[in-house]
């Protein structure tokens, strides 16, 4: 997009468009193409997804000699072999999914090659989500409220609202509405000590430090420095005063936070098989070992940062990812081996719902 500054909005969202769904159709766009074969010819993709879509096409000289017909052919049988075909994912992942989450599984596959809508979290500390409404439409961005959720604001159609003197004034950040959630499961007060432990580029910190009020203290931590550097950028866009961050470069950087804390938040790695629909891609980068691998590195988490909680207080473990085997199965493993904590209450979003797919876990260290 960089290379062609010549197109307009409407080519640019186009362009993004066709590709994600390749990206996301990869599987089934080889079937009709009748190979397998990696490198796939990415021409020949293109013409089997304008083919597939109906979407109409000029014959560029890079699809000459693409045997359309045998990809029409394919398609007027209308159907494929394989459920992994179908909704295009490798066959790891639909023995996966079919293991863990039983019949429902290809609803849920089905929601999650869906087009994901743009939300935003309208920030508390600048305005409110009908205020936002309001200075979006001045910017010819149409936007809407959304049923339970407090600060949520949809987007009608996709915009680069990047640009918009909303964002460039702290206004809003881009969230979807289930990551939205997580903030208000950890019931955090004004005053008080909150713990961030993977942090990331601090979009729940910045959200914390709404509900806060500025008021307390929240230390946003993470392995990369790079990660947080952008988090502190976008608290001072944000108006977010209280965050301190802190880069975890050795084990004492946990140690000195132990009992220390009165909200903690782990918001652990994962497979991220909750947020396809935003990451298509990301389902041709894993494979069941790596899957087999975050869930040890799950376990550890929060076996060692859990530590940081002061008696009594609350910590929130959550995922976007679908699977059992990484979201409540974790926190029952973790409640067998420590039994000074409790469970208060868990809660999982499934895509088909709406948005992102997202598990969390409220638990308490007992006093």
């Amino acid at each position: 997009l960089k290379a062609h500054r010549k197109w307009g909005s409407q080519d640019r969202a186009v362009v993004s468009e066709i590709f994600y769904n390749i990206i996301r159709w990869k599987r089934r766009l080889e079937y009709y193409m009748g190979e397998s074969a990696k490198p796939s010819n990415i021409y020949k993709m293109i013409v089997a997804y304008c083919l597939w879509s109906k979407t109409n096409y000029k014959r560029f000289e890079e699809f000459e000699g693409i045997k359309i017909a045998d990809i029409t052919t394919k398609l007027k049988k209308g159907t494929v072999p394989t459920k992994s075909i179908e909704h295009s994912i490798p066959e790891w992942l639909a023995e996966t999914l079919e293991k863990e989450l039983g019949p429902v599984w290809e609803k849920e596959m089905k929601a999650l090659n869906e087009q994901a809508p743009t939300v935003l979290r309208a920030n508390s500390l600048k305005t409110s989500a009908k205020e936002l409404i309001s200075d979006l439409a001045v910017e010819n961005v149409v936007a809407y409220t959304i049923k339970k959720y407090p600060d949520a604001v949809q987007l009608e159609e996709k915009k680069n609202v990047f640009l918009t003197t909303a964002f460039k004034d702290g206004l809003f950040e881009v969230q979807d509405a289930t990551s939205q959630k997580i903030g208000y499961f950890l019931d955090v007060k004004e005053g008080q000590r909150v713990v961030d432990v993977c942090a990331g580029a601090g979009g729940k910190t910045l959200h914390l430090a709404a509900l806060m009020g500025n008021k307390g203290q929240i230390i946003a931590l993470d392995i990369y420095e790079w990660k947080l550097a952008e988090l502190k950028r976008r608290a001072k866009r944000a108006g977010a005063h209280n965050i301190e961050t802190r880069m975890i470069s050795d084990n004492k950087v946990i140690k000195r936070l132990h009992e220390t804390a009165d909200r903690l938040l782990i918001d652990a790695p994962c497979s991220g098989l909750g947020v396809l629909k935003r990451n298509p891609d990301s389902k041709w980068k894993i494979d069941q070992a790596f899957i087999d691998r975050i869930k040890k590195e799950q376990q550890q988490i929060i076996q060692d940062y859990s530590k940081i909680l002061k008696k009594g207080g609350k910590m929130v473990y959550a995922t976007c990812s679908v699977l059992p085997s990484e979201n409540n199965e974790q926190v029952a493993e973790f409640l067998k081996n420590n039994p000074d904590y409790k469970l208060i209450k868990d809660e999982k979003v499934m895509p088909s719902e709406g948005y992102d797919g997202f598990y969390m876990a409220l638990i308490e260290r007992l006093a």
